[in-house]
């Protein structure tokens, strides 16, 4: 007897992820051609020359050798939960207790859990161009993640305008980005009340996406939703994987700042969604605790690292004719413009063209939300040399496309 294939779900299948999209096609093409493949895609820095500071490395050794193998409580450690209370009062000059506090697997499943805790049909306003998961994850919860403009020529900072423009009576939150992933903008404390305030005005809550909170070039690190909230409830979400390089150890967290316990149920829905999948990553928890709580001098040296990695590949790309990029002010990402006629609406082939002809790939700026089309991302984290090679490849795709 043969058995018939069976049916995916459509919300399942609806998916996608841009940044890992065209992953396989990069691995076929490097199987075809021979040739190395130069990956400008992910924001992982430990793919490139960064290392986990060496006191983390040792604390989670440690971990291991105490015994802290077994399953965490659902919600994460009660000490790293402390720790983190901690943190946010020394870095953030906030007041949470361990109640406030949920450790994730990375701060992808804490974008899962709260979308998971609101109703089908909800919206979110998002700002686009976006973290591809802000959409996918809430189409697939059947939450509809409702676009708000960011203006290119101003550094892609919001547009205030559009977000009020944008709300309705099935929106539920707004969601801040920042410093940004994918256009490296930074807003500063002013744009960033002003959306606390219309979240207010509208009882609305702000989920505050900070994963790049001390990846910034101007001033030691960006504004926190939180200590702006004043009594509009906030959500914020972070993590070890940016500034903590460690990327593969999943430890995210969210806390709430609540003070008239709006949030209540959906902090309970969030728990209860946790729960399903039981436990993270118990080890690296224990070892979250002397990342956040430890020495801290790794950071300077990553952001000045970065900061000269900007600067060479801003100017490099905006001496190819055809492709132009703002400054990026935060994070470790470029988000250039395309301005070939030949492309026009189609970044994506933009960006397999130039896999497939140069070996550099990239990401489609169309994959982090209807106004990032016409656009790529890339990130600036290689070493300069590296860089040096890629960038030489694009200019000369550039060239060969417009000679055509």
């Amino acid at each position: 007897m043969r058995i018939k294939p069976f049916r995916a779900s459509e919300r399942a299948l609806r998916i996608t992820y841009a940044i890992r999209d065209l992953v396989s096609l990069a691995e076929k093409v490097k199987r075809e051609s021979g040739e190395e493949i130069l990956y400008l895609n992910i924001g992982d820095p430990l793919k490139y020359d960064f290392k986990v500071p060496q006191h983390m490395q040792d604390a989670i050794c440690k971990a291991v050798k105490e015994g802290f193998n077994f399953y965490a409580h659902s919600i994460g450690l009660a000490e790293l939960r402390e720790a983190i209370v901690k943190r946010e009062k020394r870095d953030n000059g906030i007041d949470i207790s361990p109640e406030d506090v949920l450790v994730t697997n990375g701060t992808a499943e804490a974008i899962m859990a709260v979308l998971a805790a609101l109703r089908p049909g909800d919206e979110i306003l998002v700002p686009s161009p976006t973290y591809p998961p802000y959409i996918s994850a809430a189409e697939f919860f059947e939450i509809k993640p409702i676009e708000y403009r960011t203006i290119e020529e101003e550094g892609w900072i919001p547009d205030i305008d559009d977000i009020r423009k944008k709300i309705s009576e099935k929106t539920r939150a707004i969601v801040i980005i920042n410093p940004n992933n994918p256009t490296g903008a930074l807003y500063d404390e002013k744009i960033v009340k002003e959306i606390i305030d219309i979240a207010g005005e509208h009882s609305l809550f702000i989920i505050s996406d900070e994963i790049y909170d001390k990846i910034v070039f101007e001033g030691s690190k960006a504004p926190n939703a939180a200590k702006l909230a004043g009594d509009v409830p906030t959500l914020v979400f972070y993590g070890l994987s940016k500034v903590y390089l460690a990327t593969g150890w999943r430890i995210g967290y969210v806390y709430k700042w609540d003070p008239d316990d709006a949030l209540s149920e959906i902090w309970r829905a969030m728990i209860k969604y946790l729960m399903v999948r039981i436990s993270g990553f118990t080890p690296a928890q224990r070892a979250a605790i002397a990342a956040l709580l430890g020495p801290q001098d790794h950071i300077k040296e990553l952001v000045n690292k970065l900061r000269e990695r900007r600067d060479y590949a801003y100017k490099r790309l905006n001496e190819i004719n055809g492709i132009s990029v703002q400054k990026p002010r935060g994070a470790f990402y470029l988000f250039p413009r395309i301005d070939i006629p030949k492309y026009k609406g189609r970044d994506k082939d933009f960006v397999v063209d130039l896999l497939k002809e140069e070996k550099v790939l990239v990401v489609h700026g169309s994959g982090f939300g209807s106004y990032g089309k016409d656009h790529f991302r890339m990130v600036f984290l290689p070493p300069i040399e590296m860089m040096r090679e890629a960038l030489e490849r694009i200019e000369r795709f550039v060239k060969k496309v417009k000679e055509r």
